[in-house]
């Protein structure tokens, strides 16, 4: 998850940050030993739910709602819009929307003002939270109302409409980063100290929950092959499914404004006194930058991601494009979610037994592996599939496996980098270190998105070939199509169909762009990033601390 910590400078001394900074301050500790494996505390992450006092119990389920709140929009622009977008615009249009999701990769910039700009009256973190939900709800509301007219609009040959979509779903997701950094915040004092650890458990419940349903479930109900197999007589079949994206946003837009209500109402927050300084924490920033050792560690997390970048953007989405269902997509990333979950658990305890950037870079070559996996499955999809008719079993199990794969390499991965994050960061400044480093690493799987797409389409060549017996032109939804053009853009390609053509793809782009990320993440992790990482594996703690 993309969970931001806050530094403070008066910490309890019960707080993990106290903690830690005791366990430095140990006479047996030295700066000079390596790397040490993280220790928990037994106690408390043996304690169950029920077991918690009833006070923490409370702001345990109303923080999983907060974060949950988070999940619904940014598991729309992340997973379904994409998909729903790909039938009306090109891979490159496509990676203009996912500039849609930056801000989740770029809030540190803005967090030490939500940290410290605030109103006594409404307290520290409701300052934030209230109107940041009130304007995402009204946000969505007003989405639900153009949402199916913008994204027709998208396919616009002068590529206004896709901004102009882009940046509605950029300030939405804009917003549900503001609302993050305010709820982590205010998660450190609605929980008890001893408790704290359930914090991040909220989140991960929250966000994981929110985005699984605007992801896998609302695609699934959004496919009126789902639809009309299983919920509509055979004899009455429609062709809508049984949520569509405007009503799912409004029913949403509603939820928001009455849940902040009821916060604004029900919920006191504890006055509190500001400690951090805007400009402090931006200092803080600026020396941990001028370690040679995080430069190096931001450079690994920059380039890391491209070797992936072509399977984790577009592999779906060309299944799509090749006739696979909606439904078996949905199907597909449903079973994946239980795996997710799993595997994060055991990844979790690998990381006490073997070095984490080790395991890291294990995962990374089983990671460029499922990209190579993942073109295979593409190139076998079956001929003469369509969504109506359905793919046959053995390829969906495929498929599955597939994802599987891929999921334990990424979570794998995931959770070995943010281990080693946990073990060299500077206790005194914790939550300002942690967040720096997670968001160079959201970074660098966000930024080349945008331009692997576009090489797709750049690479793809296509071209409409006429029909040999033209059909009568009044029963087509476009003109005749009497001489070849190229049909490797989407608006291209339904008018080739819509004309009675066939769209003959001579080169894939998809083919070409995953087999030079899959190269490029070859050679830089021989060249430099396993060597380096596995340097920095090895230094000790010192190499990680600012000289004041």
């Amino acid at each position: 998850m993309n969970g931001v910590e806050h530094r403070r400078k008066h910490a309890p001394l019960d707080s993990p940050t106290s903690q830690a900074a005791s366990l430095v301050g140990r006479h047996s500790f030295s700066l000079d030993d390596p790397v040490p494996t993280m220790t928990h505390d037994s106690e408390a992450s043996s304690k169950g739910f029920f077991e918690l006092p009833k006070q923490d119990q409370s702001n345990f389920l109303l923080l999983v709602l907060l974060y949950f709140l988070q999940g619904i929009p940014m598991g729309l622009a992340t997973g379904s819009v994409p998909f729903l977008l790909k039938s009306h615009v090109s891979y490159t249009e496509i990676g203009v929307f996912s500039l849609a999701s930056y801000p989740y990769s770029l809030k540190l910039l803005w967090s030490p003002i939500v940290d410290a700009v605030w109103s006594p009256k409404l307290g520290r973190r409701k300052s934030w939270i209230l109107p940041i939900q009130t304007i995402s709800g009204f946000a969505m509301l007003w989405l639900g109302g153009r949402v199916q007219e913008m994204m027709i609009s998208a396919e616009a040959k002068d590529g206004g409409g896709v901004w102009n979509f882009t940046w509605w779903w950029f300030a939405l997701v804009f917003l549900c980063a503001t609302q993050d950094i305010a709820v982590d915040g205010w998660a450190l004092t609605l929980l008890s100290h001893e408790n704290l650890s359930y914090a991040s458990t909220a989140q991960t419940v929250g966000l994981t929950a929110g985005q699984f349903l605007s992801y896998t479930v609302f695609l699934a109900f959004n496919s009126k092959d789902f639809a009309n197999r299983w919920f509509r007589p055979a004899d009455a079949p429609l062709e809508v499914g049984l949520m569509t994206l405007d009503g799912y946003l409004k029913f949403w837009g509603w939820a928001y404004l009455i849940v902040t209500a009821g916060l604004a109402i029900m919920k006191t927050e504890e006055r509190t006194r500001n400690t951090d300084g805007i400009w402090d924490v931006y200092k803080v920033m600026g020396g941990i930058l001028k370690l040679k050792n995080i430069q190096t560690f931001i450079i690994i997390h920059l380039i890391a991601k491209i070797g992936f970048q072509a399977n984790d953007g577009v592999t779906n989405l060309k299944l799509l494009d090749k006739g696979f269902s909606q439904q078996d997509l949905a199907l597909t990333v449903l079973i994946d979610f239980p795996f997710e979950i799993s595997l994060g658990y055991y990844a979790g305890k690998w990381c006490q037994t073997y070095p984490p950037m080790k395991l890291w870079s294990w995962a990374f070559i089983g990671r460029l592996g499922a990209a190579v996996f993942a073109q295979f499955v593409v190139m076998i999809f079956p001929s003469g599939v369509t969504p109506a008719t359905g793919v046959p079993t053995w390829y969906l199990l495929t498929v599955i496996v597939e994802h599987v794969y891929s999921t334990f390499m990424n979570t794998v991965m995931f959770v070995a980098i943010s281990a080693f994050h946990a073990r060299i960061a500077d206790p005194v400044i914790g939550g300002t270190y942690m967040t720096l480093l997670a968001t160079v690493s959201n970074l660098g799987g966000t930024f080349p998105r945008f331009f692997i797409l576009k090489f797709v389409d750049l690479f793809t060549a296509a071209t409409c070939i006429p029909p040999t017996n033209p059909p009568n032109p009044d029963g087509l939804k476009s003109p005749l199509v009497t001489s070849p053009f190229s049909c490797a853009l989407e608006a291209d390609k339904h008018r080739c169909k819509d004309g009675g053509g066939t769209c003959n793809i001579t080169t894939d782009g998809y083919y070409v762009m995953n087999v030079i990320c899959v190269v490029i993440g070859v050679v830089t992790f021989v060249g430099f990033i396993r060597p380096a990482a596995m340097r920095l594996q090895a230094l000790p703690l010192r190499a990680w601390r600012m000289a004041n």
